[in-house]
């Protein structure tokens, strides 16, 4: 079975730190390009990173610009999301999801019509006292 599954969410104090994991399984990672989106309630879901499956070049939201850093690890299999300085406007449901091949122009703006290769189920992330 073909699956990307999101790991690492959880409760943090505001200024804390998560790490979040994009894992694949029955298929190799390191050809695709792989974004993160999150959707907070009551919020439209929105692009917040991504990586080139060619060059790992990356793109960021300028609302986690020099805060968030994507990167992907080949022999895992696995993308992750390093959050730092977290606020409560981060707390969302985070998803990953992949697309094979370097672009990673998709991953700026969700679209809930296109059928993505890849998408996960989502991690929690909670910012809060």
């Amino acid at each position: 079975q073909l699956t990307l599954a999101e790991s690492g969410g959880g409760l943090v104090q505001p200024g804390g730190s998560l790490r979040l994991s994009c894992a694949a399984s029955g298929f190799t990672l390191d050809r695709y390009s792989v974004g993160w989106f999150r959707q907070a309630p009551g919020k439209e879901r929105e692009g917040v990173s991504a990586i080139s499956g060619s060059d790992d070049s990356t793109w960021y939201a300028v609302s986690v610009q020099g805060r968030f850093t994507i990167s992907r690890d080949n022999a895992k299999n696995t993308v992750y999301l390093q959050m730092a300085n977290l606020e409560p406007e981060d707390a969302a449901v985070y998803y990953c999801a992949a697309e094979k091949g370097g672009v990673i122009g998709w991953a700026e703006k969700y679209d809930p019509g296109y059928e993505y290769d890849f998408f996960g189920q989502g991690t929690q992330v909670t910012v809060s006292t």
